[in-house]
C-alpha cells in the first residue's frame, strides 16, 4: 500500500465558465477523500497550443497530497472530468470542459501505455511551467534534472501567450 505522496496536477478548461470549471475540479479532487489540496497556483488565461482553432484556456496547477497510487489517482481524475461533462475528445488537444493531468508524482518516472509521469510535454508548456513556478520554482524534473524555473526560462521566448488572471 502506498503512503502519502506529493503530486502536481495541471488543471485547465476552455469551455463554458472556465474559471468555475477549474475550481470545481479542484474541489472535487479534495472532496474525493483520498487527496488534500496543499497549494493552488495563480490562474492564467492561456493561448491554446498544438490545436489553435479554439478558445483560450484558463489554467492552474495544484499541489496535492494523496494516498492513491498513480494509476488509481489517474482513474479518479478521469472520473472527475467525466462528472464535469468531459466527453471523449474529438480533436487531440481540442476544447475541453475540464482537463486534469498528473504532471509529477513524487519524483517517480512511470511509462506505461495508459500513464506517463512526468507528463511528457510539460517542459514545453508555458501554461504548466508558470503555475508550477508559482508553487515550487526549485522543483527538479526527475528525468531532465532541471528546475521548473530553468525550464520556464526556456519557454519564455516561445509564442505561447499567457496572462495572469486578476
Amino acid at each position: 500500500m502506498y503512503g502519502n505522496h506529493i503530486v502536481y496536477i495541471s488543471v485547465g478548461s476552455n469551455i463554458g465558465n472556465k474559471l468555475e470549471n477549474c475550481r470545481n475540479g479542484i474541489i472535487a479532487t479534495a472532496d474525493s477523500g483520498s487527496s488534500s489540496i496543499l497549494q493552488v497556483s495563480h490562474y492564467y488565461k492561456t493561448e491554446p497550443v498544438d490545436y489553435t482553432e479554439q478558445d483560450w484556456f484558463i489554467n492552474t496547477v495544484i499541489k496535492i497530497e494523496t494516498t492513491l497510487d498513480p494509476f488509481k489517482l489517474l482513474n479518479e481524475l478521469k472520473e472527475i472530468q467525466h462528472r464535469a461533462g468531459r466527453v471523449i475528445d474529438k480533436v487531440r488537444y481540442g476544447p475541453r470542459i475540464l482537463d486534469l493531468d498528473i504532471i509529477f508524482y513524487d519524483d517517480e518516472v512511470i511509462k506505461t501505455s495508459g500513464l506517463i509521469i512526468p507528463h511528457p510535454r510539460m517542459h514545453k508548456r508555458h501554461f504548466v511551467l508558470q503555475p508550477m513556478c508559482d508553487i515550487d520554482p526549485n522543483f527538479i524534473h526527475p528525468k531532465l534534472k532541471k528546475s521548473m524555473n530553468d525550464l520556464l526560462k526556456k519557454v519564455m521566448n516561445t509564442k505561447q501567450e499567457i496572462v495572469r488572471c486578476s
